[in-house]
C-alpha cells in the first residue's frame, strides 16, 4: 500500500525566474522553424510555376538554381540553425541566441529569401553569404566556453557550407570559373553528413528509449566506416567526372548504410509515427546513394537520386524532427495527432512522386512534378497551421525557452 504524502513537504527550491520577452525569440527553434515551414510551403510550388511557364517572376539568377539553392540553403540550413541554437542551449546550459539578438539572426534570414525575389543579385548574395559565419561563430563559442569539444566539427561543417555558399554566389556573379551546381551539391553532401551524425545518435536512442526492454547495441565501426564512404562518394561525385570509381563508391555507401539503419530497430517503431517517421525518412539515404551509383553509369537520371536524398531524407527528417522537438520544447507530449501523421504521408509521398514515380514512368514527369509539390506545400501547410500559434506561444508549463 502506497501512503498518501505528508502534508508539510519540505522548503522547495526557488522558482525560476518567469520568461522575459517575445516567446517567438526565446529560443532559436521559434522563428527558424516557422521561417523554415513557410519558406517550404511557398517556395516549391512557385519553382513548379516558374519551371512549368505557368508564372513569371522577374529574377536575377535561374528559377532552377534560385530553387535548389533555396531548398538547401534557406529551407533546410534555416532548420538546421534553428536546431543548433536549441540543442546548444540543452547541451552546454548556456545561452546561445534569444531577443533582439536571435531577431536580428532571423531577420537576416528573412531578408535574404525576401531578396532572391526582390533585389538585386549583390544584395541578395551578401545577405545570405552573412548567416552562416555568425551561426558558426556564436555556436562554437558557446561550446569552447562549456568545454563541449564532441560538437565542436558541427561548428567547422557550418563553416564549410558558408565556403560552398560563398563559392555558388560567386559563382553565380561570374567571379569565379565554377559551375553553381558543384556547390550546391558539395552542401547537399554536408548536410547529408550532419544527418549522417545526429541521426545516428537519435534515432536509436530514441527508438530504444520509448520501446521497453529494447537494447540497441553501438556499432561504431559500422558507423564510422558508413561515413567515411559516403563522405568519399560525395566528394568524387562533386570534384570528379561521373565514372566507374564515383560509383562504386556509392554502392559501397548504400550497402553500409543500409547495413547501418538495420541495426536500429526500425520494425518496432510501426505504432509509434512519431519515431516511424524518422526510420522511413533515414531510409532514404542508402536509396538516394544507390540511385546516384546508378546515374554514375548512365541507368538512371542523377536528379532522381538527388531528390531522394533532398526530399525523402532531408524533407522527411525534418518533418519528423521539427514535430518532435517543437512539441518537446514548448511543453507537449511526444505523441503526434492525425494531422501531423498526414503531414508525415504527404513529404514521404512528395518523395516518391518526385523519385520513383518519374523512375517507374517517365511519360509522368511533369504530373509526378506537380502532384509532389502539392503533396510537399500541404505537409508543411499543415505544421504551419498545427505549429504557428504553438510557436509564438509561452510554453504550456510556464517554463523559459
Amino acid at each position: 500500500m502506497t501512503l498518501p504524502p505528508i502534508a508539510i513537504a519540505p522548503a522547495q527550491p526557488p522558482a525560476a525566474p518567469a520568461p522575459t520577452g517575445a516567446p517567438l525569440l526565446r529560443l532559436g527553434f521559434r522563428p527558424f522553424y516557422l521561417g523554415a515551414a513557410a519558406l517550404a510551403a511557398i517556395a516549391v510550388p512557385l519553382w513548379i510555376g516558374l519551371f512549368l511557364g505557368q508564372v513569371r517572376l522577374d529574377m536575377a539568377i535561374a528559377p532552377m538554381l534560385w530553387h535548389a539553392h533555396e531548398m538547401l540553403f534557406g529551407f533546410a540550413i534555416g532548420v538546421i540553425v534553428g536546431f543548433l541554437l536549441t540543442a546548444g542551449r540543452a547541451w552546454t546550459g548556456l545561452e546561445t541566441l534569444r531577443g533582439p539578438a536571435l531577431g536580428a539572426v532571423a531577420g537576416l534570414w528573412l531578408a535574404a529569401r525576401l531578396a532572391a525575389v526582390a533585389a538585386p543579385y549583390p544584395v541578395y548574395a551578401a545577405l545570405d553569404v552573412a548567416l552562416l559565419p555568425v551561426i558558426a561563430a556564436v555556436f562554437a563559442r558557446v561550446l569552447l566556453k562549456a568545454k563541449n569539444r564532441r560538437n565542436l566539427p558541427l561548428a567547422g561543417i557550418l563553416l564549410l557550407l558558408a565556403l560552398a555558399n560563398l563559392c555558388f554566389h560567386l559563382a553565380a556573379l561570374g567571379v569565379v570559373e565554377l559551375s553553381p551546381l558543384a556547390p550546391l551539391h558539395a552542401a547537399l553532401g554536408l548536410i547529408v553528413l550532419i544527418i549522417h551524425v545526429m541521426a545516428g545518435r537519435v534515432v536509436p536512442a530514441f527508438t530504444a528509449n520509448a520501446t521497453p526492454g529494447l537494447k540497441i547495441a553501438p556499432a561504431p565501426r559500422l558507423g564510422w566506416a558508413a561515413f567515411a564512404a559516403t563522405a568519399l562518394a560525395l566528394v568524387l561525385w562533386v570534384f570528379a567526372a561521373p565514372g566507374t570509381a564515383t560509383g562504386l563508391a556509392f554502392a559501397a555507401a548504400a550497402v553500409l548504410q543500409a547495413m547501418r539503419q538495420s541495426r536500429w530497430a526500425p520494425g518496432v517503431t510501426l505504432k509509434r509515427p512519431i519515431l516511424w517517421i524518422l526510420h522511413l525518412s533515414y531510409a532514404w539515404l542508402p536509396l538516394g546513394l544507390a540511385l546516384l551509383a546508378l546515374a554514375q553509369f548512365g541507368w538512371v537520371a542523377a536528379s532522381l537520386g538527388l531528390h531522394a536524398l533532398a526530399v525523402g531524407l532531408i524533407g522527411g527528417l525534418i518533418i519528423g524532427m521539427i514535430t518532435r522537438t517543437a512539441r518537446g520544447h514548448t511543453g507537449r507530449p511526444l505523441q503526434v495527432s492525425r494531422p501531423e501523421v498526414a503531414a508525415y504521408l504527404l513529404v514521404m509521398a512528395a518523395a516518391v512522386l518526385r523519385v520513383l514515380l518519374p523512375l517507374a514512368a517517365p511519360q509522368a514527369y511533369t504530373l509526378a512534378l506537380g502532384a509532389a509539390s502539392l503533396a510537399w506545400a500541404a505537409a508543411f501547410l499543415v505544421y504551419l497551421w498545427i505549429y504557428a500559434p504553438w510557436l509564438v506561444r509561452t510554453r504550456l508549463d510556464g517554463k523559459d525557452g
